[in-house]
């Protein structure tokens, strides 16, 4: 089931699109109206229609699935206001008791745990379709790299300064915690999710033990 603000701001991001018509606005905000009422599993298009006053046939004309209808809202939505929420994520993170980059990726991780449990359906949506979607990966994929990368980078040089880190490149080691934080959470809550959320601070752990064990500074005794 869709919660959270995250489906809250699209509402109120679909409303404040001039570039739709009135119609796809009727639409769009419907959708995602009874998407975060009901869940995306079980909304039909007929729902959506009949909610925005038009007929189903409608829907499918201009957006073809319902998927693609999700996508209407969520690429827009991203390209627009995910840079702001990437900068609050790493500065709430970052604003907590943090000594260590272990800290940081602890505190990282359950954030965003939390974030993608009550997101998961939108989350599965948007990976499976840049999984098969050639177009919308290259669209998403640099946009992602290029608001989160410069970040991690700030994140990971303050931890170099303090001889936290090993003398490896900046961008590696960022290069290796994104792909290794990234593709947990596609396997997480996309490819394995019926295997997830048994002993999750275990798991945490584990995983944060894995990282360090790769970027860690092994200072000589």
């Amino acid at each position: 089931m869709f919660k959270g603000s995250l489906l809250e701001a699209m509402v109120a991001h679909a409303s404040d699109n001039k570039k739709q018509t009135d119609k796809q606005q009727k639409i769009l905000e419907s959708a995602i109206r009874i998407f975060a009422e009901k869940g995306y599993t079980n909304t039909s298009t007929s729902e959506i229609a009949k909610a925005a006053g038009v007929a189903e046939g409608t829907i499918f004309r201009k957006y073809g699935t319902k998927d693609n209808l999700l996508l209407s809202v969520i690429v827009p939505f991203i390209k627009d206001l995910f840079p702001a929420m990437a900068e609050g994520v790493f500065n709430e993170v970052m604003s907590k008791d943090i000594l260590s980059f272990e800290d940081f990726l602890r505190a990282f991780l359950k954030n965003r745990i939390v974030f993608f449990k009550e997101n998961m359906e939108i989350f599965q949506i948007v990976v499976k379709e840049m999984l098969y979607n050639v177009e919308l990966r290259n669209e998403l994929l640099p946009f992602f790299k290029e608001n989160v990368s410069p970040r991690l980078i700030k994140v990971i040089n303050i931890f170099k300064e303090r001889g936290d880190l090993a003398d490896i490149p900046t961008e590696l080691i960022q290069k290796m915690v994104f792909t290794f934080v990234g593709g947990y959470f596609v396997s997480h809550f996309v490819l394995l999710p019926e295997n997830s959320f048994g002993d999750e601070d275990e798991e945490i752990e584990n995983m944060i033990r894995f990282v360090m064990d790769g970027v860690r500074n092994r200072k000589e005794t």
